[in-house]
């Protein structure tokens, strides 16, 4: 899809973060968004953000809890009711957890799957018999670096993250050959709200508390911004791309997972965060 004006692309969890940029970013294109989020004002500071950037595109937004599949399932349909149709699907929304597999509540895990995994998984089928109807269509799914490796008190996160890698490379083998392509997206560090909002019981490193996580993150980890990650994705829509690497540690980490397998997860599953990560974000150990 060389050319996304007068496209059509629903985009979850806009209200902020990657998804905020990605409305912006489609706006710049000529595209025509329907942001969904639950985060009602979120999602109208994203729709006049994206409008001030291009007047001529159709911005409409809806309220969607996309872990309800009867909630998407609408989405869909109120997408083409308002749009006249939809090219593109981006899942993008996503929630974390921190905590250990042992003692994350079976509520918090369900809440997390309900989004992060159910989300993209109720997305993309409701969304398809209308791509179908398109001479060119996509659909894109967010999964993460830690769907291609783990660590320790992010098990929840990692276990929808995995899945939601192999659901979107199984989609991609049956829809090949269709004019509907798909994208699998594997972000590195991303400066957003994730990390902030994420329910947090405890770090796998017992010296570091919420407040302290958050600032490894944003200092040390959270190299790329969301504007940089949605042009990032955008390139990839154009060039049909099945994944779709976002920030140079993403790149690395999957290396470096490749090359030493056992080796590397081994080291990431250190339950003591490493003292240069530490020292960046002021900490001191």
């Amino acid at each position: 899809m060389k050319n996304l004006k007068d496209k059509v692309a629903a985009v979850t969890g806009a209200a902020s973060g990657i998804g905020r940029a990605l409305a912006i970013n489609l706006a710049v294109e000529g595209c025509h968004v329907a942001i969904s989020d639950v985060n009602e004002a979120g999602l109208q500071e994203t729709a006049e953000m994206a409008r001030s950037r291009n007047k001529n595109v159709r911005m409409t937004a809806h309220r969607v809890d996309i872990a309800d599949r009867n909630q998407v399932k609408k989405y869909a349909a109120d997408v083409v009711k308002a749009q006249g149709a939809v090219h593109i699907i981006i899942n993008n929304a996503g929630v974390a957890l921190v905590e250990t597999l042992e003692d994350a509540s079976y509520e918090d895990f369900e809440w997390l799957m309900g989004i992060n995994l159910w989300g993209v998984v109720y997305g993309s089928k409701e969304f398809l018999p209308y791509l179908k109807m398109q001479d060119e269509a996509h659909i894109v799914n967010i999964s993460s670096v830690n769907g291609i490796f783990t660590n320790p008190n992010n098990g929840p996160y990692c276990t929808a993250k995995y899945a939601v890698r192999g659901f979107t490379e199984t989609l991609a083998q049956e829809l090949a050959g269709t004019h509907v392509k798909v994208s699998c997206v594997h972000p590195g560090g991303i400066k957003t709200n994730i990390a902030a909002n994420a329910k947090f019981y405890k770090s796998s490193d017992a010296s570091i508390n919420r407040e302290n996580a958050h600032t490894i993150f944003t200092r040390g980890l959270a190299n790329t911004t969301a504007d940089k990650a949605a042009k990032i994705i955008i390139a990839g829509i154009k060039r049909d791309k099945l994944r779709i690497m976002v920030g140079p540690d993403a790149y690395v980490l999957d290396w470096m997972k490749r090359l030493f397998p056992v080796g590397f997860q081994k080291m990431a599953g250190r339950k003591t965060a490493p003292a240069w990560l530490k020292k960046k974000a002021g900490i001191k150990s």
